[in-house]
């Protein structure tokens, strides 16, 4: 999910549908947006599908005022149906609020049934819907202080923001799993889940969240809260790696650079011999000119997607992946025929959409299928918001490099050390790489939940 919250910019609106669409390719299942105007009035609107579906018919100008927030959601396939979109909206006779959130906390179910024993009923499955009981159970103490408890109380990487009549919040987890950065325009201010959405918007990025703050955005300007002192720099490594956008910045570090370097690691790690490198669009394509730079063999298009199609690993079910993969890339028979090709690819997590790339070069004339994956075998499940949830789905959970090669179909199979993977970011040192290693940065709660 893409999570984007804007304070008193006029229209705020408007500038929120641009912003998400610069972060749509964080979520293609559903949006939407809340506002609050200047009478502390709320206006929501929200829907499933793309953006460009959901907001047809001048929707836009029944969401005035200053502030408001705005999400794209992620498609997970526990998580779907129009009630799981957010933001979500709360009554409250303390006061109204709103919510969206990304990410994924790891003690949700410990968290729900405490919640539940306490008389609270859920009406979604969302993890910002947790947060929000969590505000509330303790009303009669000072806003801040509320978020200050609930933040402590849940695990995992996460962002939130949070939106009352007169103030933005915005949360970060303390391990500083999951990105968002702040930026100004016009007097008012921005927060976004990724820097990438401000060129749209026209705002200038100010800096990031950083782990374990909370961010309050009101008529002060910007103050700055600690929720945790046990904070860590441990930044998802698939966000640089496939998640986010090239031309974003995250935690210092340039996307498209951190891809372009690894390229250039995989490349010493993995030689081979070719004719040409061939990137996977779109994430892969900093990654294949690294890789063709290093190596000296020429980069060209060998493929070619198709537009308005989503991305095909974050479709809820493995059917609509598949059939997705035909829909998205097309090979340049004329580029592909006859040549030894070597295939960079930012990761192989089931392995299925690897499976028909190769297929597809092969039919198209491909002699030698080569591919190189710019980041490590992913081995284990991911539990902070990329949905693998059992290595059974993993292609390498339970194969050995040979058996991953023979699954998909290639001459040669390659893949980036860890630990390059951890150097080829210039901006955090040690970046979550649990899917990989199986070191998991926080606690997984699969104990059962004790009786308090």
């Amino acid at each position: 999910m893409g999570v984007l919250a804007v304070y008193g910019i006029p229209s705020a609106s408007t500038f929120i549908y641009y912003g998400l669409h610069n972060l749509q390719h964080r979520g293609q299942e559903g949006g939407g947006i809340i506002t609050f105007d200047k009478e502390g009035e709320m206006h929501q609107y929200r829907g499933q599908g793309l953006l460009s579906e959901i907001f047809t018919n001048g929707e836009l100008k029944q969401l005035p005022g200053e502030m408001g927030i705005g999400s794209v959601k992620y498609a997970n396939a526990s998580k779907g149906g129009l009630n799981n979109v957010e933001p979500l909206y709360f009554h409250h006779h303390t006061g109204d609020f709103a919510i969206a959130g990304e990410g994924n906390l790891v003690n949700a179910r410990q968290v729900s049934e405490y919640l539940e024993r306490h008389g609270s009923i859920f009406q979604t499955n969302t993890d910002s819907e947790l947060l929000a009981h969590l505000i509330k159970k303790n009303h009669k103490e000072d806003r801040i202080l509320r978020i200050v408890k609930a933040l402590n109380m849940i695990e995992g990487g996460f962002t939130f923001v949070i939106m009352t009549r007169n103030r933005i919040y915005a949360c970060r987890d303390k391990y500083g799993i999951k990105p968002l950065c702040i930026g100004k325009l016009d007097g008012g201010y921005v927060v976004s889940s990724e820097s990438c959405a401000f060129e749209i918007m026209g705002a200038e990025f100010i800096r990031d969240v950083e782990p374990g703050e909370i961010v309050s955005l009101d008529h002060h300007g910007i103050r700055s809260t600690l929720y945790s002192h046990f904070n860590r720099h441990r930044m998802c490594a698939m966000e640089y790696i496939y998640f986010a956008r090239p031309d974003s910045d995250i935690d210092g570090c340039n996307v498209h650079a951190y891809r372009k370097e690894a390229g250039r690691r995989l490349y010493r790690e993995c030689p081979v011999e070719a004719d040409m490198v061939v990137g996977v669009p779109e994430s892969s394509l900093s990654a294949a000119m690294g890789y063709s730079e290093e190596s000296g063999i020429p980069y060209e298009m060998g493929l070619v997607k198709h537009k308005y199609v989503g991305r095909t690993f974050i479709q809820p079910v493995q059917s609509l992946r598949e059939l997705g993969v035909k829909m998205k890339l097309s090979p340049v028979r004329s580029i592909v025929r006859g040549k030894r090709i070597v295939l960079v690819d930012d990761s192989i997590v089931r392995g299925t959409t690897s499976l028909k790339i190769v297929k597809l070069l092969r039919e198209a004339g491909a002699t030698e299928v080569h591919v190189r994956i710019a980041s490590p075998m992913m081995r284990f499940p991911c539990h902070y918001g990329v949905d693998t949830s059992t290595p059974e789905e993993l292609l390498c959970s339970h194969r050995t490099l040979e058996e991953a090669r023979l699954a998909i179909g290639a001459d040669s199979l390659g893949y980036l050390s860890p630990e390059s993977t951890r150097d080829s970011c210039f901006g955090c040192a040690d970046p979550c790489q649990a899917c990989f290693t199986g070191e998991y940065p926080t606690l997984l709660y699969d104990e059962t939940v004790e009786n308090d």
